[in-house]
């Protein structure tokens, strides 16, 4: 019986760390990572800060790169010059003008031959041969030969490459989902991708394209989302449908996604409001700028030179006074851009004073506390 409760114990502690989030931040001269409630996961001991990736986070200290673990423990020390992020346990260093891959033990793996390296993603890597491009896992075996011009990066193990002058997808199995012919194409969403051909834009399923009338040009599909925004010939905004259905007639000069049931628009392309899925405009136009609703149910809006909060009501309930942005602040060398605007996990990066914080649904701020510089919250595992 004991054994079995510590046993749930340790499941239930490792389902809660693995289900936090963590953001690199920067009080002062040096930066830590502080967990989405509020607690440091990491004290701020050092120098420069990367992001997590696969349990794994980069750490700058004397001059030197290492890797802490899941638990803010140390299990890389610092020695490289440069590092890339982890990835199914695989990084990519640095040492004397000479990259490598590791393992999660620090040991060097031996790769295939590369004329450049790559960092894994989506569990594989690039590997270059003169003037073409292929796939290797992290076992280390060649899953594509060097075949193609171009392949772009992994968006949930679906990526883009180019054979010449068009385009196609394939998995990260090297295998085509998307056969190369397309002048453009998107990565896979839930099955769907868009492609241009001929001139032409559409929809691509099970391999099939199909024409949308009068779309000169379609933006991807989100993820879960079953509305995207198009462009027809009056260079005039409307949404489609996974089926390539005009759904909400091109009418506007500025749109962006759907969630929530609500998509941010711009009549004039002035001032931006919001519309409801049958096109009704059920939130007035009347911000200087507008992003799309998060999950928590709130909105970015833009009233004058700083931003605010709606809610689906259209109400202000958190006043305009902070500056948000999409772009990395800079911790650390291997960072990323921290794409998301608004809330995340009922979390917002915010700018205030040229300092950045977190605020809260409720409009409050995380710990009270604001950072010399802040990235957003990122899963730790």
């Amino acid at each position: 019986m004991k054994k079995a409760i510590l046993f749930i114990f340790a499941m239930v502690f490792t389902s809660t760390l693995f289900a936090q989030r963590a953001a690199a931040v920067r009080p002062e001269k040096k930066a830590g990572f502080l967990k989405n409630d509020g607690t440091w996961l990491v004290e701020p001991n050092y120098e420069k800060l990367g992001n997590f990736s696969d349990g794994a986070a980069a750490i700058y200290k004397g001059g030197a790169w290492g890797f802490i673990d899941a638990s803010g423990k140390i299990f890389i020390e610092p020695q490289f010059e440069k590092v890339k992020r982890f990835n199914s346990g695989i990084a990519l260093v640095n040492n004397d003008k000479r990259w490598f891959y590791i393992d999660k033990t620090g040991k060097e793996v031996k790769m295939p031959d590369t004329d450049k390296f790559y960092d894994f993603n989506n569990g594989v890597a690039f590997i270059r041969k003169g003037d073409k491009i292929g796939l290797m896992n992290s076992k280390g075996e060649v899953v594509l030969e060097p075949t193609y011009d171009a392949i772009k990066g992994f968006v949930n193990g679906f990526s883009k490459v180019n054979n010449g002058e068009t385009w196609g997808v394939i998995d990260n199995k090297g295998k085509v989902v998307v056969e190369p012919i397309y002048d453009e194409v998107s990565n896979f969403s839930d099955g769907i991708a868009v492609g241009k051909k001929g001139g032409d834009w559409g929809i691509i399923k099970n391999g099939n394209f199909t024409k949308v009338d009068n779309a000169v040009k379609i933006w991807k599909f989100r993820k879960g989302q079953e509305l995207t925004y198009a462009e027809d010939s009056t260079d005039k905004l409307g949404y489609i449908d996974r089926n390539g259905k005009w759904i909400i007639p091109p009418t506007y000069k500025k749109a962006r996604m759907f969630n929530m049931g609500l998509a941010p628009v711009s009549t004039s392309g002035k001032a931006w409001g919001y519309i409801d899925t049958t096109g009704k405009m059920v939130i007035a136009e009347k911000y200087k700028d507008a992003e799309f609703f998060s999950n928590d149910g709130l909105a970015p809006v833009k009233d004058g030179k700083l931003w605010g909060f709606i809610n689906t009501n259209g109400e202000m309930v958190i006043d305009a006074k902070y500056g948000i942005s999409s772009m990395s602040v800079a911790i650390g060398s291997v960072l990323g851009n921290s794409a998301t605007v608004g809330f995340v996990d009922g979390l917002a990066r915010v700018n205030y004073k040229k300092k950045w914080g977190f605020l809260k649904t409720d409009g409050s701020v995380l710990n009270d506390t604001w950072f010399k510089n802040a990235e957003n919250f990122r899963k730790i595992k």
